[in-house]
């Protein structure tokens, strides 16, 4: 008896997803997949971006307000209730430190 190596898998999934959503819904989810996937790297870099400003003091009074950091923190899904700035910040950097791990 024959067992199915990596590849047979693979056409075996293929053939399973084309029968349930059908060969014309496979472009549809393909489109929102990679929509979600480019909005998602979009705000991950405008996080980036507002930390790059935050380290390089470029901010308005040259302190990062309290609602800046909840908003990086929202973005980055960092739970700040509760947390002085100070903490908040290191959360910041451990969090995009994760992502660049993530995205490597």
């Amino acid at each position: 008896m024959l067992i199915p190596g990596g590849y047979e898998w693979i056409f075996i999934i293929l053939i399973i997803v084309v029968i349930i959503f059908g060969a014309k819904k496979i472009p549809e989810l393909a489109r929102s997949f990679g929509k979600a996937s480019s909005e998602f790297e979009k705000e991950r870099l405008q996080a980036k971006k507002e930390i790059a400003k935050l380290h390089d003091g470029d901010s308005d009074t040259g302190r990062v307000t309290r609602e800046k950091l909840e908003s990086i923190a929202d973005t980055l899904r960092i739970d700040y209730i509760g947390k002085d700035d100070d903490s908040l910040k290191k959360d910041i950097d451990a969090g995009i430190k994760r992502d660049k791990e993530y995205s490597i």
